[in-house]
């Protein structure tokens, strides 16, 4: 089989899938899909260091909101990878690839507040729901593959619900 490693070189290690994908547009869907990998892996670290890390008044609905978020990445992350998998691809898996596929910055040695913990959270799921929006789409008008295109319009709604549920936090209405 003719795979493709993240970043979109092929190998060969067992039967190709026959999806009805060409391989370029197959290379096409894994490498955004790798780089959402990527991505998801800083925001789930990001959101256990904060969940560790948190001290203050909010400490108890902050702490379990934080939890709350990282276990549903872990979900996501592994669905991500499975859906590399079912393409035919191997998933990365190591910290190196996913600092070097991701476009969220590690941010080493920091340890903020809790209202800017929730302002770059937020900022970190805005920003994959931004790239969702545009790889969803290319999914589906220039890679021909509509299953990933239903799948990252999912991905996208729960990331705007954890954002919606971060800035509730900083509403300054109430």
């Amino acid at each position: 089989m003719k795979t493709t490693k993240p970043g979109g070189q092929g190998t060969a290690t067992g039967a190709t899938p026959d999806l009805g994908i060409s391989a370029q547009n197959t290379q096409g869907v894994v490498a955004l899909l790798s780089r959402l990998l990527a991505d998801e892996h800083v925001l789930y670290v990001r959101l256990r260091n904060y969940h560790w890390n948190l001290v203050g008044m909010s400490f108890g609905p902050l702490h379990a909101l934080f939890q709350q978020q990282y276990e549903g990445l872990a979900t996501d992350i592994d669905d991500i990878a499975e859906r590399i998998r079912m393409l035919g691809a191997d998933a990365p898996g190591t910290m190196a690839e996913f600092i070097q596929l991701a476009t969220l910055a590690e941010r080493p040695g920091e340890l903020p507040g809790d209202r800017t913990m929730i302002a770059q959270l937020v900022s970190d799921h805005e920003a994959i729901i931004r790239h969702l929006r545009r790889d969803l789409r290319a999914c589906d008008e220039q890679y021909d593959d509509m299953g990933t295109s239903d799948y990252l319009t999912t991905l996208m709604e729960q990331h705007e619900k954890m954002a919606w549920l971060l800035r509730a936090h900083i509403d300054q209405r109430g």
